[in-house]
């Protein structure tokens, strides 16, 4: 028996669906962990290397997320130019590399270095893995396929802390590092082995002027974003960050419209369901991000956690992220994405609101903290689903690593640049730190809404595409990709 649509055994098809979705959550959570979990080797690096002081630590934290951000995009075009398969296996060799060397730092520099080189590896890994599942999975089983793939992702960065605080308690902060490392052996040898390269025939690069335009210019952006608050929003530092990346990344969009190898598929901004979702996937990254930063920062600063229990007290959130992320897999179709979107950020928005009025200076953990988290979860995950899995509809085949990168791209400026506000408010004089724990949860949940009126549009324009193609009242199967 064969696929129809690709003229292969469905037997074969199946596998390679299940190893693609294997690779892709493998690879997404050592990403996401990575990117959350050091944030709490802090205290331990400081012990490592008493004589750095904590801005040249901080770099461990900031090369990483840098790096990741501003070479997705270039990465997923690469990765649709020659062949995800091809690009994931360097990507997760790059990654296991970085990983390694982590674990085996000698000094800061080292450390820094090589956490650069992960997040290269990362940026790599994400995008060619995405293009990798879609091409492999059905779209009648995407959604649920991605389901899988959100809540995964929104575990690792949930966990993140309460795994790596674990893992530091067991052994050292190099743990978190070296256990990677077996898991990209065992990733690179089933890809491999086990799914053939069905892409990618053309070898030719992207625009190597315009790659590396937009990919200082995104780091010179982010890193403004990342360190503003302690270089000052108004240094020459942070102005010239900004003012530089934002002209090299303009630089990189003039050569798109053009040339013939563009480093951005600027035609996919032109599609309208890709258009609105971006929007609302730059809202979703600065409240997600936001929430998960205010969320361990409440538990140890004013409850006065341990940052063990801390970890341990967010879990259930990440639990109900998962959780939603599978329902909207299993039972949303995708003509109902876009009220997933409203109704699971406007959930947000109000936990967010409720947040400020129970929670409180006395710990409340039970009655208060935990209901309004899992709410806030739940809202996570159902959200972030929906929105890969719109997407991935409005993307053809040859565009599937690329435009993942490019939304992924928008949803890290989007939470670099909430992380500075909230940081901002969190620092700002208040009448008491409790006060300023609760407008860093209203700025979270007011920057969610963004997200529903995005989602709004995308139901309104596909209602309104639906009446124009099917006037007899039939209604849509599924969502518009034009």
């Amino acid at each position: 028996m064969k696929d129809a649509g690709r003229g292969v055994p469905v037997q074969a098809a199946a596998s390679g669906a299940g190893i693609a979705l294997l690779l892709a959550v493998g690879v997404a959570f050592m990403a996401y962990l990575d990117t959350t979990a050091v944030n709490i080797a802090v205290p331990a690096l400081r012990q490592s290397y008493p004589t750095q002081p904590l801005t040249t630590l901080s770099w461990v934290l900031t090369g990483y997320s840098v790096v990741f951000a501003s070479l997705l995009t270039p990465a997923g075009r690469l990765a649709d130019l020659w062949g995800p398969r091809r690009v994931l296996l360097l990507a997760m060799s790059l990654f296991g590399v970085g990983s390694a060397v982590c674990a085996a730092a000698s000094g800061v520099y080292m450390l820094v270095g090589a956490r650069l080189i992960q997040g290269m590896g990362a940026a790599g890994m994400i995008p060619a893995a995405l293009g990798l599942l879609l091409l492999e999975v059905p779209s009648s089983r995407r959604t649920v396929a991605l389901s899988i793939w959100g809540a995964v992702s929104s575990l690792a960065s949930a966990v993140g802390p309460s795994l790596g605080a674990s893992l530091i308690d067991v052994s050292s902060w190099r743990l978190i590092f070296v256990i990677n490392v077996p898991i990209v052996v065992v990733l690179v040898v089933i890809g491999h082995r086990s799914i053939p390269e069905r892409g990618g025939h053309r070898r030719r690069l992207p625009d190597m002027v315009g790659t590396l335009a937009l990919t200082v210019g995104l780091g010179g952006v982010v890193l403004a974003i990342t360190e503003g608050s302690d270089w000052g929003w108004t240094s020459v530092a942070t102005l010239g960050s900004l003012v530089v990346g934002a002209v090299l990344v303009g630089t990189s969009v003039w050569r798109s419209t053009h040339h013939q190898s563009a480093v951005i598929a600027v035609d996919l901004w032109k599609n309208r369901v890709f258009a609105l979702a971006g929007v609302a996937s730059a809202a979703m990254g600065a409240a997600m991000f936001t929430w998960l930063l205010i969320s361990p920062l409440f538990l140890t600063s004013e409850w006065h956690y341990s940052v063990l229990r801390a970890g341990l007290g967010v879990t259930p959130a990440a639990v109900a992220s998962a959780v939603g992320a599978i329902a909207v897999g299993r039972f949303a179709p995708p003509s109902r994405l876009p009220m997933v979107m409203v109704l699971g950020m406007f959930a947000f928005f109000v936990q967010c609101i409720v947040s400020v009025v129970v929670l409180g200076a006395h710990p409340a953990y039970l009655s208060a903290w935990l209901p309004v988290n899992v709410v806030g979860g739940l809202a996570v995950g159902m959200t972030l689903t929906a929105l890969v899995t719109a997407v991935s509809a409005a993307l053809r085949p040859d565009q599937f690593a690329g435009g993942s990168a490019m939304n992924t791209t928008v949803r890290q400026v989007g939470g670099a640049l909430g992380v500075a506000a909230v940081v901002t408010i969190l620092t700002a004089r208040h009448e008491s730190a409790l006060d300023a724990f609760h407008e860093a949860f209203v700025f979270s949940g007011v920057v969610a809404l963004v997200v529903v009126g995005a989602g709004g549009a995308l139901w309104l324009s596909d209602r309104r595409r639906s009446r124009a193609r099917f006037p007899s009242d039939e209604p849509e199967t599924g969502m518009v990709h034009g």
